[in-house]
C-alpha cells in the first residue's frame, strides 16, 4: 500500500524520505522539503573505491509562475538568522511514496504541480520530473540548482575555495565530479549564505553551511506537460536515460521485487535500500544517512534482508565474500566500508551462514565455509582480538570495554562489557552448535565441536542464572569496570535485553528451559511499542531520552534508549517459551509512517511517547521487523 500524507502530515519536518541508487549513494530530505540535516540532498554519491560519500546537489528549488503572472515559491529553507523562508511547504497538498518513489503535489488554487524523484539503480544518477497536473493556462516552472561538493559529514562555506563549474548547453558540470542537465538553462553564480540544519544543531554538531546557486532551469508548460532534470556522477559524458524513464524503471523494479517475495511490500522496499553492490560484491549499509557497512550489523540483519526477501543468491555471494575478508576485521579496516567491528561480529557471521544453509539446503556452501569459519573463530579466540576462550569453563571473556553496546565518552565506556557478557556467550554456544551442524550438512563430523558445545552450554546454564529471576548481564567482571550501582558486583545482574539471545537463537543455551519469569521481567521493564529498552527504568543510570550533543547521546545510547531491532529476539524468545506474540509488532508497523517514511528508525527514547532518534533508516530495525512479521504475523 502507498504511504500518503495530507496537508497536515506534509508540514512535519521530522518526517523524512529516502531513495537509494544501489551503490551506497542516495537522495534524502524531509517531506516538506526543509533541509534539517547536513545529509539532505537530491544527490549524494559514493566513491566505489573508498566508499566515502560526497554531497553534490543540495536542492532543486521550485518556483511557479501562475497564469496570472504571480510567482509562488514552492521550496523552503531555514537560515542561521532563525528565519524559515520561503514557505513553499504551505502549498503541499499531498506527499506519497508509490512503489518507493516519492511524489509531492502542490496546490495554488486551481494550479496543481507534481514532482517525482527516483535514482537509477546501479548508477550514481537521479532523475526529477515536474508535471503540471491542472491549471487554467500555461504556467512557468523555474528550478534553481543549489549545489555544493563536500564530504557528506561536513560543510562547505563561501570563505573557502570557490566551487569550480563548467557550463554546458543544458546545464553545468560541478567540480568535474557531477553534472546537471535540463531545459531552459540559465547560468547563475552566487552564494546563499547561512543555510541552517536544525537536526545537526540538536546533535551538537556544526549546523551552518553555504550553498552555491549554480543556475536555474526554466520551462513554460501547459497542463499535462512535464519538465525533466537529471543529475549524475561517474562518466559525465554518458547521459543517463530521461528522468521520466528513471522514475518508470524504479517503479517497475519495485514491483518486480514485490512479486518475487511474499514479504510485506513496504518492508520489502525498505529492506532493498540497504542492499548495495560494491566492486567486491553485495554489501549492506547499516543505516542512512550516515552509517557505512559493519560486519556485525550486516549479519544480524542477514536473514531478514536476504532470506525473507527472495535474495538468497545475493546473500550467498555476500557470505562467501565477507567470510573471506573477515580475517582482517581486527587488524585492519574490514574493506572500504567499515572500520573495526564489534567483538560479536564473527559469531553473527556463523549464525547467518547457519540460517542460510538451514533455510536453503545449500550443503555446498556449508562445505565451502566450514574451514574458513573455523579458522576465523580460532583466530578471534587466540589473541587476535578482544575475545579469549576460558579453558576452565569453555566460555568467552571480553578483554576490553566495548561490544555492540559501544558508547564512549572522554571518561571511558558508558556500558563496560569486560568479563563474560551474556550475549557473546549465548552467541558462542549457538555458534558451536551451528558449526557442528554445518559439518554434518557437508557430510563430515566433528565430535570435538559437539563436546565443546556441550561443555560451554553446561557452563552457561550453571553460571548465568541470577537470583533476581533473570540472567546476569556480565559475569566475572572486574569491579573496577562496573563503578555504578548494581554494576559494582563481580557478577552484574543489571536488567538489560542482551540475555534474550540465550532463548531466541536457534541453538540458544536456554532453549527448552523455563523462561516465563525472566521474560515477564523483561517484558514488564524493557518492552515498548517500538522495541526494547537497553536498560530498565528502575536501574541506576537509566536515561529516558536520547538527545543532546555526542557525549549526551552516547551516555544514553545503551542506558535506556529503545532499539527496534531487539523486537526480533524478544518475539523469538517468547515463541520458544510458548508465550503469545500477538500485537508485539503493532507499534512498529505504525512507526513506518512516523519518521523515516516507509522505514524503521535505529533507536527511540526510552520514555514515552518514545520519539524516534538516531538514524531514520536502519537495516537491523527493518530486517528484524520484516523477519518477525514473516514468522509471527503471516
Amino acid at each position: 500500500m502507498p504511504i500518503i500524507f495530507g496537508p497536515h502530515g506534509c508540514g512535519s519536518s521530522t518526517r523524512e524520505w529516502l531513495v537509494t541508487d544501489g551503490t551506497g549513494g542516495f537522495a534524502t530530505g524531509t517531506v516538506p522539503g526543509l533541509r534539517t540535516r547536513r545529509y539532505h540532498s537530491i544527490l549524494t554519491v559514493t566513491d566505489p573505491g573508498t566508499a566515502t560519500r560526497h554531497t553534490a546537489l543540495a536542492s532543486l528549488d521550485l518556483t511557479v509562475t501562475l497564469p496570472s503572472g504571480a510567482k509562488v515559491a514552492l521550496h523552503t529553507h531555514e537560515w542561521a538568522s532563525g528565519a524559515v523562508a520561503p514557505h513553499g511547504d504551505l502549498y503541499l497538498e499531498t506527499f506519497a511514496l508509490l512503489d518507493g518513489v516519492p511524489r509531492w503535489r502542490w496546490r495554488i488554487g486551481d494550479v496543481v504541480i507534481e514532482r517525482e524523484l527516483a535514482m537509477r539503480h546501479g548508477h550514481p544518477s537521479v532523475g526529477v520530473t515536474h508535471r503540471v497536473i491542472s491549471a487554467s493556462g500555461p504556467v512557468g516552472l523555474a528550478v534553481a540548482a543549489m549545489c555544493t561538493w563536500r564530504d557528506a559529514h561536513g560543510e562547505r562555506h563561501a570563505a573557502g575555495p570557490a566551487l569550480r563549474t563548467e557550463q554546458t548547453a543544458d546545464g553545468v558540470i560541478v567540480e568535474r565530479a557531477y553534472r546537471i542537465a535540463g531545459p531552459g538553462w540559465q547560468p547563475g553564480g552566487e552564494w546563499h549564505l547561512g543555510a541552517y540544519a536544525r537536526e545537526e544543531a540538536a546533535r551538537g554538531l556544526p549546523a551552518v553551511e553555504d550553498l552555491w546557486h549554480v543556475g536555474t532551469y526554466f520551462q513554460r508548460l501547459n497542463p499535462g506537460e512535464s519538465m525533466e532534470i537529471s543529475a549524475w556522477a561517474g562518466d559525465l559524458g554518458l547521459r543517463p536515460p530521461p528522468a521520466s524513464a528513471v522514475v518508470l524503471d524504479a517503479r517497475a523494479r519495485a514491483r518486480e521485487l514485490v512479486t518475487r517475495a511474499k514479504a510485506d511490500e513496504t518492508l520489502l522496499l525498505a529492506a532493498d535500500q540497504f542492499v548495495v553492490r560494491t566492486p567486491d560484491g553485495p554489501d549492506v549499509v547499516a543505516g542512512y544517512p550516515w552509517f557505512g557497512s559493519y560486519l556485525g550489523d550486516t549479519m544480524t540483519a542477514y536473514e531478514g534482508l536476504f532470506l525473507d526477501t527472495g535474495r538468497a543468491d545475493e546473500g550467498r555471494e555476500l557470505l562467501l565474500a565477507r567470510t573471506a575478508k573477515a580475517s582482517g576485521v581486527w587488524a585492519e579496516p574490514d574493506g572500504p566500508w567499515a572500520p573495526r567491528d564489534s567483538p560479536d561480529a564473527p559469531l553473527w557471521l556463523v549464525h547467518a551462514v547457519d540460517r542460510h544453509v538451514r533455510r536453503t539446503g545449500d550443503s555446498d556452501l556449508a562445505a565451502e565455509l566450514i574451514e574458513p569459519l573455523g579458522r576465523l573463530l580460532a583466530q578471534r579466540l587466540g589473541g587476535g582480538g578482544p575475545l579469549d576462550l576460558d579453558p576452565g569453563d569453555g566460555l568467552l571473556r571480553l578483554g576490553h570495554a566495548g561490544s555492540w553496546m559501544n558508547g564512549f565518552t572522554e571518561d571511558g565506556p558508558v556500558t563496560p562489557r569486560i568479563g563474560k557478557p551474556v550475549e557473546i556467550n549465548a552467541l558462542w554456544v549457538n555458534a558451536l552448535a551451528a558449526m557442528a551442524g554445518l559439518h554434518v550438512e557437508a557430510g563430515l563430523d566433528d565430535s570435538s565441536l559437539r563436546d565443546r558445545h556441550a561443555r560451554a552450554r553446561e557452563s552457561f546454564l550453571a553460571r548465568f542464572p541470577a537470583p533476581e529471576g533473570w540472567l546476569y548481564d556480565v559475569i566475572e567482571g572486574p569491579p573496577s569496570a562496573y563503578p555504578l550501582g548494581a554494576g559494582s558486583h563481580h557478577d552484574d545482574p543489571t536488567l538489560r535485553p542482551n540475555q534474550l539471545l540465550a532463548w531466541s537463537l536457534p541453538h540458544a543455551p536456554m532453549r527448552g528451559l523455563p523462561a516465563l519469569e525472566a521474560l515477564r521481567h523483561i517484558g514488564a521493564s524493557l518492552l515498548t511499542p517500538l522495541g526494547l529498552r537497553t536498560l530498565a527504568p528502575t536501574e541506576y543510570g537509566y536515561q529516558g531520552t536520547h538527545r543532546g550533543d555526542r557525549d549526551e547521546r552516547d551516555i544514553a545510547y545503551h542506558q535506556g534508549t529503545v532499539w527496534p531491532w531487539l523486537i526480533g529476539p524478544y518475539a523469538d524468545a517468547c515463541a520458544a517459551a510458548g508465550l503469545p506474540t500477538d500485537g508485539l509488532l503493532t507499534g512498529l508497523r505504525a512507526h513506518l509512517t512516523e519518521w523515516g517514511a516507509g522505514s524503521v528508525s535505529e533507536t527511540a527514547d526510552g520514555d514515552p511517547p518514545h520519539r524516534a532518534t538516531g538514524s531514520p533508516f536502519s537495516a537491523r530495525s527493518v530486517a528484524e521487523l520484516l523477519r518477525a512479521e514473516q514468522r509471527y504475523e503471516p
